[in-house]
């Protein structure tokens, strides 16, 4: 069994640069996949980015440039870096991950990105 935490998000200013944190407590592998998705209001959770065991990411198309996936390999920790930040990029941000087929969650984050 495993449980993702995450930490960090709230309200930010266009153009900020918060960093999201998910920790995943439990049996962790070294192939284990982690990514970050958003849900907006009113929209369907899209994929933000992925980080695969070997090391190799993906990005969703309007965060490239922007945002940057990170993991250490120590703690397990996956992160968010989240630079210029949008209106549009206000959302709940969820950690997911997947391991020996089965997909865990976190409790989601809110970041608001407003004046």
């Amino acid at each position: 069994q495993v449980q993702l935490v995450e930490s960090g998000g709230g309200l930010v200013q266009p153009g900020g640069s918060p960093k999201l944190s998910c920790q995943p407590y439990g049996s962790i592998s070294d192939t284990y996949v982690m990514s970050w998705y958003r849900q907006a209001p009113g929209k369907q959770r899209e994929l933000v980015a992925t980080m695969r065991g070997g090391g190799s990411t993906d990005y969703l198309d309007s965060v490239k440039g922007r945002f940057t996936i990170s993991r250490d390999n120590h703690l397990k920790t996956v992160s968010l870096q989240m630079n210029g930040l949008k209106p549009e990029d206000t959302a709940v941000y969820y950690c997911y991950g997947k391991q020996a087929g089965i997909d865990y969650w976190g409790q989601g984050t809110q970041v608001t990105v407003s004046s």
